[in-house]
């Protein structure tokens, strides 16, 4: 049986490509594979949205369908609560987060249901409504492609980190046609460090996605946009200004969904989680039909070129209570900015499953086209067009939400053809960025991550640190005592160990103290004095103890606060496990910083 395990085909075939394909060549490799996956899994994903999107709205004919459509997006989160409860029985919310804490703590290894479960379930919540976007879930299962795929083939930590990566930009570039914003995604967001050795498997990667996605669904663009008048340098203040907005809008975002989440995260009882869920959606959509689904079609009609404001009243207005009146269409827009986020997250902690790329454009869009008509109504001598404001608070919104400026500014750009319009998008996008900054270091998906001390980021020390686990340094050749050793014992017990410190245990394996060899060192010769003296009699109290659960960062704080060069390491039960030295932590930390900038 042993034998035919080591034959099997897989196992055959890495033996081979070690012998005949390099390394990197077989990056390059798994990186297209990467690509190809995942832009079918972007693809498939839109196909499922539509199709559940099409029986709900077309197939069902329901008198009234008004008010069906105030409980189809409940059912879609039923119906996905029950599918994550019984089939996927795990959390598989709040996608890029988990990308996150995977690169961090997992050895950016991904459970294998997360290639599929997660399109499941998000399709079956946008497809009925849903208040949430698509492009999460698939960033999700585009990573836990990437990772599987690298586990697959047995590739190094190292590796399976940058096929992370690859499985990220590809879901955007193929569920967004933007192969810039996909590599520029992974380097801001997952804040992956780009090299020449990463650099060109993402680029391959994003670019095979892109374009599968261009050859099955066409050339145009997600949005269709016009520049309604060229920009002018006098614009300039203004396109500041919606930056700072925008920051601010980003800020409201953010905050409000982590507390709103909180407050859900404290109801124990699914049930009650997704009535309160239920609810809220249902009731926010019946106030404000705009809310219901990815609002896609809001966008659309905003950026739409030739649509005058009794046009987009008449569209906007529609079905909901505003409906005829058309003076009340900046009012309205601005509740359904405000209560989008809100939407969003009840759908979430309800059970559903989604993400925030799509309410991050949403609110941007309409963020843009208020400040707009807002400064028009202000300064009549002032010429804007509202529809290229709407453009660039996409660009803000999501460049403040995710702290990704880079990212705002390609994605828009890609994603509607605007590239006419770079340099302003630029200016909105840093300023929308820098405002936020000055209030939340950590965009809303690293926030808990940050707070918990599992975030990988940019800077070297903390990301080295952060891939250390204290396990991995606990030494154990440490001899232990008892209390009820004599000095004769000890020195015999000196003789046949390699370290001078000695960890005191009591009958149960808990830590009592430790024995320095220095503070026996004048005595220890002494015969006479072997079994006048107790080990009781030498031990102290060490400097501090380290719990297994204690990241590197509070490791290396404790060491800096008592300045031990050894500190013992205790379990979940208090039980001795062995000591941690700072001379192994820096041959460690040498070796983890090799392994993570090498080229």
């Amino acid at each position: 049986m042993g034998d035919r395990d080591h034959n099997t085909p897989l196992v055959s075939f890495i033996n081979w490509r070690e012998k005949h394909i390099s390394e990197r060549q077989f990056i390059l490799l798994l990186s297209l594979v990467v690509g190809v996956l995942t832009s079918f899994a972007a693809l498939l994903l839109k196909w499922l949205i539509e199709k559940i999107h099409y029986a709900v709205e077309y197939g069902i004919d329901v008198s009234g369908w008004t008010w069906m459509l105030l409980l189809f997006p409940v059912l879609g989160i039923l119906l996905s609560g029950l599918y994550i409860k019984y089939v996927v029985r795990d959390d598989i919310g709040h996608g890029v987060t988990k990308i996150l804490y995977a690169l961090a703590r997992r050895n950016g290894r991904i459970k294998p249901h997360n290639m599929w479960t997660s399109m499941v379930a998000s399709a079956i919540t946008i497809g009925f409504g849903g208040s949430v976007g698509a492009e999460s879930p698939v960033v999700l299962t585009g990573s836990a492609i990437g990772s599987n795929i690298g586990r697959l083939f047995k590739m190094e930590h190292k590796t399976l980190m940058l096929m992370i990566g690859c499985g990220s930009a590809g879901a955007i570039a193929g569920i967004f046609k933007a192969p810039i914003a996909g590599l520029v995604f992974v380097l801001e967001v997952l804040m992956l460090d780009l090299s020449m050795g990463s650099l060109l498997p993402l680029l391959l990667s994003s670019v095979t996605a892109a374009t599968i996605s261009y050859v099955i669904t066409g050339t145009d663009s997600l949005f269709h946009f016009v520049a309604a008048d060229q920009f002018s340098l006098d614009r300039i203040p203004y396109v500041l200004l919606l930056g700072v907005f925008c920051g601010v809008m980003s800020l409201y975002f953010s905050q409000t969904m982590y507390r709103v989440e909180t407050v859900f995260g404290k109801i124990r009882k699914n049930s009650l989680r997704f009535i309160s869920g239920a609810v809220i959606l249902s009731t926010l959509i019946f106030l404000f039909p705009s809310l219901y689904g990815e609002g896609y079609d809001t966008i659309g009609i905003l950026l739409s070129s030739g649509k005058n404001m009794d046009a987009l009243s008449l569209t906007l207005l529609d079905n909901s209570l505003f409906n005829g009146q058309g003076t009340m269409l900046i009012i309205y827009l601005v509740l359904v900015m405000l209560f989008k986020v809100l939407a969003s997250t009840a759908t979430n902690a309800g059970g559903g499953c989604g993400g925030i790329f799509a309410p991050s454009l949403f609110m941007g869009c309409i963020s843009g086209f208020v400040f707009a008509e807002m400064l028009k109504y202000m300064f009549p001598a002032v010429s804007i067009s509202t529809q290229n404001f709407a453009l660039f608070g996409m660009a803000g919104l999501m460049s403040g939400i995710m702290h990704a400026p880079l990212t705002g500014i390609f994605l828009i750009a890609e994603l509607t053809g605007g590239y006419s319009m770079f340099l302003p998008l630029m200016m909105v996008s840093i300023s929308s960025y820098l405002t936020v900054r000055l209030f939340q270091p950590h965009s809303i998906y690293s926030m808990r991550l940050a707070q918990r001390g599992d975030l990988m980021t940019h800077h070297k020390d903390q990301s080295v640190l952060l891939l250390m686990r204290i396990d991995s340094v606990i030494e154990t050749n440490f001899i232990s005592l008892t209390t009820d050793m004599d000095l004769g014992q000890l020195v015999n017990v000196i003789s046949k160990s390699s370290r001078n410190l000695f960890p005191v245990l009591d009958a149960s394996g808990r830590l009592i103290g430790v024995v320095n060899l220095d503070s026996i060192r004048n005595i220890m010769f002494r015969r006479e004095l072997y079994h006048r003296f107790k080990v009781e009699r030498f031990m102290e109290s060490p400097r501090a103890r380290l719990a297994i659960t204690d990241t590197m960062d509070a490791v290396m704080r404790k060491f800096d606060d008592t300045g031990a060069w050894n500190l013992p390491v205790e379990d979940e039960n208090g039980k001795y496990l062995g000591f941690v030295s700072k001379s192994k932590i820096f041959s460690t930390y040498r070796n983890v910083l090799l392994e993570i900038s090498e080229e």
